[in-house]
Order: C-alpha cells, then sequence, then structure tokens
C-alpha cells in the first residue's frame, strides 16, 4: 500500500474501500470484510449510507488493530451546524464502535457549514478527529471556509474520473496542500466506462482490467481513491494497481477523453442541489 501525508502530518493510504449503496448489514459486513482481507485499510462509509454499524462489525471481527485501520466518515446536511454536528459525531461513533475517527468530512457544501467547521476544529483539537475535510466543495467554496477558520480542509473528497479530471481543482488543492480523493472513480460505470476505448487499449498493453488502469492513474498522481464492489474478485483486482506505471504518451490519452464536466453529480444543477438539502436520513 501506499500512503500520502495530509497537511497535518498524518498519513492517509491512497487506496480505500468505498461502501456507498450498500445498506444491507450482512451484504456491507461481508464486502468490507473482503476488503480488509485483500489489504485495504481506509474504509469510506457516511452517516446518510446506512451502514457505519456494519463497517464497525467488520472491523471488529477482522482481528486489526484499530490503529492500522483509517476510518472515514461524514456529516451529512440534516446535521450541519455546531450542535447538530456534535451529536451526529457521537451517534457515528457510536454505531462504528469507535471512540476516535480517522478523518470526518462535511458530506455536502450546504446548510450551516461554518458551524459544522466549527464543531469538527473543536472535535480535532480535543484529539477525537484526527483530520477534517469536505466533499464535493468548489474551489470558491474552498477558500471562503479556508478564510474564515483556523483549520482547512486535509482532504476535499470529489468525483473524480477519466470524463471529468478536475485540473482546476488539483491545481487549487495542490497549492492550498488539500489532499484530493476521488469518489466514484469508475463514473459509476456511465459513458460506458468499463468500455472505453482508450482505457481497454491500456488495459490490454499492460495486461490489466479496465478498473486498475483507471485507479493507477489516480493514485500515481497523488489522488487517493475509494472504489466499491460487491464482488470479493474485483475486490482484490482493483487493490492490485501499484504493479505498473502509464507512460507520459497514456497520460496524454486520458488526457485528451476529460469533458470537464461530471457524469455522475452536477452540484451546479438546482434541482440537484435541492434533493440533496431536503433528502433526510432515518437517524
Amino acid at each position: 500500500m501506499k500512503y500520502t501525508t495530509l497537511n497535518n502530518g498524518v498519513e492517509m493510504p491512497l487506496l480505500g474501500f468505498g461502501v456507498y449503496q450498500v445498506e444491507e448489514p450482512s451484504a456491507c459486513v461481508r464486502c468490507v470484510s473482503d476488503a480488509i482481507a485483500a489489504g485495504y485499510r481506509l474504509l469510506d462509509t457516511a452517516a446518510a449510507y446506512l451502514n457505519e454499524e456494519s463497517v464497525g462489525r467488520a472491523v471488529r471481527q477482522s482481528g486489526i488493530p484499530r490503529d492500522e485501520m483509517f476510518i472515514t466518515t461524514k456529516v451529512w446536511v440534516q446535521d450541519m451546524g455546531y450542535e447538530r454536528t456534535k451529536r451526529a459525531f457521537a451517534r457515528s461513533l457510536a454505531r462504528l464502535g469507535t471512540d476516535y475517527l480517522d478523518l470526518y468530512l462535511v458530506h455536502m457544501p450546504f446548510g450551516d457549514v461554518f458551524g459544522a467547521w466549527r464543531a469538527m476544529e473543536e472535535l480535532y483539537r480535543e484529539g477525537r478527529i484526527r483530520a477534517i475535510g469536505v466533499c464535493n466543495f468548489s474551489i470558491p467554496r474552498l477558500a471562503d471556509l479556508m478564510a474564515h477558520h483556523e483549520t482547512a480542509p486535509a482532504v476535499n473528497q470529489v468525483e473524480m474520473h477519466l470524463f471529468h479530471q478536475q485540473r482546476a481543482m488539483k491545481e487549487f488543492a495542490g497549492k492550498c496542500g488539500i489532499r484530493l480523493e476521488a469518489w466514484s472513480p469508475f463514473a459509476e460505470g456511465k459513458r460506458d466506462f468499463f468500455r472505453n476505448e482508450v482505457l481497454s487499449s491500456l488495459a490490454e498493453k499492460y495486461g490489466r482490467t479496465v478498473a486498475q488502469v483507471e485507479l493507477n492513474w489516480l493514485v500515481r498522481q497523488g489522488v487517493a481513491a475509494i472504489p466499491k464492489s460487491a464482488r470479493r474478485e474485483r475486490i482484490e483486482e482493483n487493490f492490485d494497481v501499484f504493479g505498473f506505471s502509464l507512460s507520459e504518451e497514456d497520460d496524454a490519452l486520458i488526457a485528451a477523453c476529460d469533458t470537464g464536466r461530471p457524469v455522475v453529480g452536477d452540484f451546479e444543477d438546482p434541482g440537484f442541489v435541492h434533493y440533496l438539502c431536503t433528502r433526510v436520513y432515518d437517524v
């Protein structure tokens, strides 16, 4: 496993396992157990995913010491605000069965983000969170957050893949010491991702899978990635991405596929934003 050092000195694995849309408890425990057995140590969940308890159970059943795991969860829009975020944090810890988090993220850039960030800064100073960060923040939202608070985000988790390469965000985040983490690195299979001509040709060239080529391209840039799969063989394949290196010519081919637009979630779409702001999960 390769690691990256966050802006506060904490080391985070560059490759993790995501559990979005794996709500059924036994299925989630099985997937996470398979991921841990394959070697993953970064696990990414969220309160709104409704599976924190299952993730925690799989970690305990694995027998891996807690300090060898890197557990991330997120606070949802309904829990934005100082007091609400404090309560949401406590609930997440209880469900995960741990007394601290490695990374706590603002899930969406909506609601009382400033209040939530003050709560997260306080929990960070108390040592109950090793690093704090955000998800889906634009460059202006990041600049606004940093201008009004002492602690800069350690991570910005964003949609990033072949079709949406986040070049401006990558440049800005790099200057600010913010690590990017790619959610949905396979674009949820949209736009015929797994049959993309460029990725398919590179997969054939290196004797790898399309997914392995995509993940290798991300982690070689220092971008963390959190792929998800429910199949053990895919989970293991997605972890085996460090044994080869794409050439500059390969990178150029991938760069030409960038559309500059999201495929999974458009945070500039008022309808999508309204959906996110009114979506309430069962606490």
